[in-house]
């Protein structure tokens, strides 16, 4: 009698939901998916919960301010008109749109020049000249803040304005200055020679060429010094603290808050308005800003 065995049957691979090197591969990009997200979401929150604050204060009772709920029972929407009402508030709002306007224009117009030759042209001492402007953002504006006090108040007779803070600004700054010319480096000089060939000179070159190449640069040049003018509390209050009709607005926020020390939200409502340029700014701006400061760092 003959027989016959069959041959064994092997178990299938398991590739599905049982446990497998897929199923595993897969639960894991979950996870680091949920843990990225999360870790993302809180940083958020982080960030705005205070900004959420600060809203919703801005809009309550006087009463209600001061008791610590966290949700209006009314929107007063007339607590920013009290604050725009407020003597001298429109005047700080006018005095820092001209000191970060022209602060900007000035510091973006004296930098380039200066970020292009020290970028391009191949001069002896270059190097120099590019630690010279470096090493002066080691000096820090309080130890040199008496003698430019004494200049611009006794030889200038500006005190009591925002113009000795807006007139050095044409003669460059070292920051500005910096950050430009390592984006510039990330442009290449085939461009430029080619512009020379054509028959432009340096100036032709740096305005229809350079310009238009290095906007995200710029732009990021001008963000900051915007945001730095704008937000600027000690400057404002060396030169124009004795004069209120020069006031900016982060100088005037401080003295509207001891005016309204028990309003707190009437201070909010202030906070509010001062922030609101800014955060505005940033956002239609925030992709050239973070396109220029990423490529400045490429090539050194």
């Amino acid at each position: 009698m003959t027989t016959t065995t069959l041959p064994a049957r092997t178990a299938p691979a398991r590739t599905g939901t049982d446990g497998g090197p897929a199923a595993r591969a897969r639960r894991k990009r979950m996870l680091h998916w949920v843990a990225v997200h999360a870790v993302a979401l809180a940083a958020a929150l982080f960030f705005v919960l205070p900004f959420v604050f600060v809203f919703l204060t801005s809009v309550m009772s006087d009463d209600q301010a001061m008791s610590g709920e966290l949700w209006p029972h009314e929107w007063n929407w007339s607590n920013y008109l009290t604050v725009l009402r407020t003597p001298g508030f429109l005047d700080w709002w006018k005095n820092s749109v001209m000191y970060a306007g022209l602060g900007t224009l000035f510091t973006v117009c004296s930098a380039v020049p200066v970020a292009y030759a020290l970028a391009k042209f191949r001069f002896r001492g270059r190097r120099t000249a590019m630690i010279l402007v470096i090493s002066t953002m080691m000096l820090p504006p309080q130890a040199i803040v008496v003698p430019m006090y004494l200049v611009w108040a006794q030889q200038l007779h500006l005190a009591g304005s925002l113009w000795p803070l807006i007139i050095p600004m044409a003669f460059g700054d070292a920051y500005s200055i910096f950050l430009l010319r390592q984006f510039l480096l990330t442009i290449p000089k085939e461009y430029i020679e080619s512009a020379k060939v054509d028959g432009c000179g340096e100036l032709r070159t740096l305005l229809r060429i350079v310009v238009p190449m290095a906007k995200p640069g710029i732009a990021a040049v001008a963000l900051f010094q915007f945001f730095y003018c704008w937000n600027d509390y000690f400057g404002p209050q060396i030169y124009a603290a004795q004069n209120p009709a020069s006031w900016t607005l982060s100088y005037g926020l401080e003295s509207f808050k001891s005016a309204h020390s028990v309003n707190w939200n009437l201070t909010m409502a202030a906070t509010l308005l001062v922030m609101a340029p800014v955060i505005i700014v940033f956002f239609f701006a925030q992709k050239a800003f973070v396109e220029g400061v990423t490529l400045t760092g490429v090539k050194g």
